[in-house]
């Protein structure tokens, strides 16, 4: 058996979003960590993002038994078919991640507190980092500093 721990956040939601996951064997022993930034996003999509990140890791690694546990409850229980994905811009997502577990043999979907999931926490929030300068890269630069240096004495 394998856990992959999932979380994602946007600062501001939305906001500057990433996700991060990480994923080890049954004992605890770390496998592979993974994050990514996602520019602007809502959290909800940010944590979809990284199930998917999570999935699609273990799939290409030739895993079909997994657990997946995540500190988002509304996620869990949207892919265990609890509550129905009423957002349409979470359908997409909620939509390319069940086509990803039906290639699972087994997978299961757990909620944790959030000390539980404190690493891919961490990792979600070095990449909503990455999102955030990336997005005060991109601003065009403010009137004070198009005016150049100030000519006074």
């Amino acid at each position: 058996m394998i856990r992959a721990f999932t979380d994602g956040g946007a600062r501001g939601n939305p906001g500057p979003a990433g996700y991060g996951v990480r994923i080890e064997r049954e004992d605890g022993t770390l496998v592979t960590e993974l994050k990514g930034a996602l520019g602007r996003a809502t959290n909800n999509v940010a944590e979809y993002e990284g199930l998917i990140a999570a999935l699609t890791w273990l799939l290409a690694e030739g895993h079909r038994v997994a657990d997946i546990r995540s500190d988002s409850e509304l996620l869990v229980k949207q892919m265990r078919g609890e509550y129905k994905v009423k957002n349409a811009g979470l359908k997409p997502l909620h939509e390319h991640a069940r086509s990803l577990a039906l290639r699972f043999d087994r997978l299961r979907f757990q909620h944790v507190r959030r000390a539980e999931n404190a690493e891919a926490d961490r990792l979600a929030n070095l990449a909503m980092d990455e999102a955030e300068a990336a997005a005060a890269a991109a601003e065009p630069p403010s009137r004070a500093s198009l005016r150049g240096p100030s000519r006074e004495p």
